[in-house]
């Protein structure tokens, strides 16, 4: 990457960086950035079993099913 980019977009030499194509365009991002949206994403799941939720979904689509 060149370094007036680096330098505009705030990129320190040796920072990780991660790139991804979306719609279309080149998104270049800070790994740093990338793990902090991540894990703030994922905090909301924390202390549930998304298998079980899924177990009790198929249990209710099954009874319902059966009394059709």
């Amino acid at each position: 990457m060149p370094a007036a980019i680096r330098k505009a977009l705030g990129f320190r030499p040796g920072e990780n960086l991660v790139a991804r194509v979306e719609n279309d365009r080149l998104i270049v991002e800070n790994a740093e950035a990338v793990e902090r949206r991540l894990h703030a994403y994922f905090r909301k799941f924390e202390g549930r079993s998304l298998a079980e939720e899924l177990i009790a979904e198929r249990r209710d689509e099954a009874r319902r099913e059966s009394k059709s």
